[in-house]
């Protein structure tokens, strides 16, 4: 059961000179119909103030509190009037909330300088969020989003093994202490591997990954890395579940002189050849081959990406493990039967980014083999991020005005939903939905799997 004093913040520990420190009150998003929280009448813009007299921190305190059978909360409607709410319940019930934020004390940011950092590489003058160096071990855990370790207090650590918050997704990119301080610019980096010894002593688990910046960290480096992160991968109760080899990406508004080299094709199949060797022994002495290359280091090197039972259960699909295997696999499911015509003919574009192209063709004369379809693929590349090679998730509003200029698009432009931002019709570069519609002779529908492909281009209803 709970422990109190390693929950939140309790309110008899407040005082007016600390207040402005405290977390903020949990703001209601939407309440689920049917939920305990509708009953008490919680509505969109409440504000939980405390559980139990305990302000939760974030979204991981929330979870917590909410499991005991007697709650007393204390809540501030939009109109400020503060509401005193008791209740009982089963242990297992939750209150239907969801909140506009999940960490209700700030976000944790980066206090690293990697030179490889995304967030780097963007232009000024873009909404916030874009900006924001996330370095937090509570969005590691609910999120599965990576953290560096490096700016962990004692008391984040106790917490972590309080709450048992595990796994948690680390960014590793090298064990060597020396090197893997200079890669994140920080001399706390170099405490890695006392920070898996203590993962490994307390039965906590960690998903690593490693960014390949060529020249920096692959070759020996990355053999080093690899094997020292495996050494923690055995016995019952493994402190390092898989690890993720990345590609660095990078863009034409990054800092000169940073040293950088993009991954080519040739560096791309030496790092196959190199891992897949890793791969060979981990599953000799593992019993699983726990290390993994992300899909484009075979796009890049124009090799055909592994068999679906080659990454095992996924554990990295979100880092781009086995993403678009498993959404190939996904399109031979959901076109595996195919009337033998479309009852409304439909002439169709779908848009990839230009490094994924070339493995969807396959499935694009599938679809063409319809009587009434007549679906185009187009590869773009992004003039935005200055890359050719480019996943579908990168492409932006911009890109797809100058890579689709001129084109006969037919009737219907097919978008994937994973060019813009989740919940909101945005693409990277602020452009909204509507400008791109605005200006295109087109009618745009985006799409959200497989299935949906399949229903646009014969023409279906979403």
């Amino acid at each position: 059961m709970w422990n109190e004093p390693s929950a939140g913040v309790a309110l008899a520990a407040l005082d007016p000179e600390s207040a402005s420190r405290q977390p903020a009150p949990a703001v209601v998003a939407a309440v689920e119909p049917g939920s305990i929280g509708e009953e008490l009448g919680f509505e969109p813009g409440d504000q939980l103030l405390s559980i139990n007299g305990i302000r939760p921190r974030d979204l991981i305190d929330y979870r917590y509190l909410v499991v005991e059978e007697e709650l007393h909360l204390e809540v501030m409607d939009a109109a400020g009037e503060i509401h005193q709410v008791d209740l009982e319940k089963d242990a297992d019930d939750g209150l239907g909330l969801q909140f506009t934020e999940a960490l209700f004390d700030g976000l944790r940011q980066c206090n690293n300088h990697c030179p490889f950092c995304f967030i780097d590489q963007q232009p000024p003058g873009h909404r916030s969020s874009l900006y924001l160096k996330d370095d937090d071990y509570r969005l590691s855990f609910l999120y599965g989003s990576y953290l560096t370790l490096t700016n962990l207090t004692e008391a984040d650590w106790q917490r972590i093994e309080a709450q048992r918050l595990s796994p948690l997704f680390v960014s590793v990119h090298a064990t060597d202490p020396d090197l893997r301080s200079r890669l994140l610019e920080n001399p706390r980096a170099a405490l890695l591997l006392d920070q898996l010894r203590w993962f490994a002593e307390r039965d906590l688990q960690i998903h690593a990954q490693v960014v390949v910046c060529p020249g920096l960290n692959d070759g020996a480096a990355l053999q080093r890395t690899l094997e020292d992160l495996a050494a923690f991968a055995s016995g019952a109760w493994p402190a390092v579940l898989s690890a993720a080899v990345v590609p660095v990406g990078l863009t034409r508004f990054r800092p000169s002189g940073d040293g950088l080299v993009p991954v080519d094709p040739d560096h791309a199949k030496e790092v196959i050849t190199q891992v897949e060797a890793l791969q060979s022994h981990f599953q000799e002495t593992l019993g699983s081959r726990f290390a993994w290359l992300s899909d484009e280091w075979y796009l890049i090197a124009g090799r055909a990406l592994p068999p679906r039972a080659n990454y095992e259960d996924l554990p990295q699909q979100e880092n781009g493990v086995g993403s678009i295997r498993a959404f190939l696999e996904d399109l031979d499911q959901a076109t595996e039967t195919l009337p033998p015509r479309s009852e409304k003919p439909m002439r169709s574009s779908w848009v990839v980014g230009r490094l994924v192209d070339h493995a969807l063709r396959p499935v694009r004369d599938r679809l063409n083999g319809i009587e009434g379809v007549s679906l185009s693929l187009h590869g773009l590349p992004s003039p935005y991020w200055g890359q050719d090679q480019v996943v579908t998730g990168l492409l932006t509003g911009e890109d797809l005005l100058v890579g689709l200029e001129g084109v006969d698009l037919g009737d219907q432009l097919l978008l994937p939903s994973v060019m813009l931002r989740q919940g909101a019709p945005v693409f990277l570069d602020d452009m909204t939905l509507d400008e791109v519609q605005a200006r295109l002779p087109v009618t745009i529908r985006i799409v959200h799997g497989a299935a949906d492909i399949v229903a646009a281009v014969l023409g279906q209803e979403p």
